[in-house]
């Protein structure tokens, strides 16, 4: 017969169990990535990582019912957003609990950063030469991420415009580009093309939520 201790204990590991489960999917890992950056509505949630509104909703409800996404309202929108900074963190803790002990995953990381051969610069050392004034940051994620907060002193020119506003940018000056995360791709051909064009870039191996997370400068703006 169990004890009113044994309950209470078994009770705690499954509703844990729920929090887990609610963050053990790819589509809503992506999701809680892309929630980071701030509120969005269904719409563009689904419009970022490729799923319809219908399969968008049943995994944001996933994660609503869990209690690490919730929702706020601005007339008649409805915008979902991180229940707080602790689920971001999860999130990057996991990420890098794959990283470092899944060897699958580790591997296909380093493949991925080997095949696009670009160099990255770790939040330390994009931290001093900030300080330094010795670089142009450039933030390449949709302009409704960046009016809700970026890197301090960044600029915008989101991916789709980068081509034809390139010559705003300075080939004298050393350029660092960032998106949402480790795992976002549109850095890479930020990089990609401003190389190619014969600027100097690198791209910041993080993300704008990592960034925060070190108490690092930003510069920040009204949410929805």
């Amino acid at each position: 017969m169990k004890t009113n201790a044994r309950i209470l204990k078994d009770r705690i590991y499954e509703e844990l169990a729920i929090t887990a489960k609610a963050m053990g999917n790819p589509r809503r890992m992506e999701i809680i990535d892309l929630l980071a950056q701030g509120p969005f509505p269904v719409e563009a949630i689904a419009k970022y990582t490729g799923m319809s509104i219908a399969n968008t909703s049943q995994h944001l409800q996933v994660l609503k019912n869990a209690r690490l996404a919730e929702i706020t309202r601005k007339g008649n929108f409805i915008y979902y957003q991180l229940a707080g900074q602790h689920v971001f963190s999860a999130w990057s803790a996991l990420r890098e609990l794959g990283v470092t002990y899944n060897a699958e995953a580790k591997k296909l990381v380093e493949d991925y950063q080997e095949q696009q051969q670009q160099q990255g610069i770790s939040a330390e050392e994009l931290l001093k030469k900030v300080k330094a004034g010795k670089v142009v940051i450039l933030d390449i994620r949709p302009e409704e991420e960046y009016q809700r907060g970026h890197i301090h002193r960044a600029i915008s020119i989101p991916l789709d415009e980068l081509e034809n506003r390139i010559r705003e940018l300075s080939k004298k000056q050393e350029i660092v580009a960032y998106c949402r995360g480790t795992l976002c791709m549109l850095v890479n051909h930020a990089v990609e093309l401003l190389a190619k064009k014969g600027y100097k870039v690198k791209k910041f191996d993080k993300g704008y939520q990592d960034w925060t997370m070190k108490g690092y400068p930003v510069d920040m703006a009204s949410r929805p």
